[in-house]
């Protein structure tokens, strides 16, 4: 029972690892369309990104959930260690996420823009390697 709660307490750090970067790679992302040089970004960027990329890691973690739910049960259920799988599964979390937006009339923004889609994928892409290195790696663990 208490192997079962441990790794509880790990795949909460790990989803909660990969929405935080998830959201910085979206910031640095989004901040480079905007025309930000990396040398203008430190002194410019820095005091607003402390508040900016924990408030989007929460719309992360919000949006994605349930599918995350879904590849995290397939990973630990079938013992899936490597990095390819959580990567692919967060693409695939991402994909999910821009086909429902696309489906609701009253989102308030479009992703139709190929190069944003991109962006959002990519980002699911980074979010899998970043659960995989928290958690993905001891998949399995609770089982005997």
């Amino acid at each position: 029972m208490l192997a079962c709660l441990l790794r509880l307490a790990v795949i909460l750090l790990g989803y909660a690892t990969a929405s935080l970067a998830a959201s910085a790679f979206l910031h640095v992302i989004l901040f480079a369309w905007a025309g930000f040089e990396p040398n203008d970004a430190p002194p410019l960027l820095a005091g607003p990104l402390v508040f900016s990329v924990p408030v989007v890691a929460l719309f992360v973690a919000y949006f994605g959930f349930v599918p995350s739910v879904v590849i995290i049960l397939i990973g630990e259920v079938l013992g899936r260690h490597d990095w390819l799988t959580y990567a692919i599964g967060g693409g695939a979390v991402a994909a999910i996420f821009l086909a429902f937006v696309s489906q609701a009339p009253d989102a308030g923004f479009t992703v139709l823009d190929p190069r944003m889609m991109a962006t959002v994928v990519g980002t699911g892409l980074v979010a899998g390697i970043a659960y995989w290195l928290v958690a993905g790696r001891s998949a399995g663990a609770w089982r005997f």
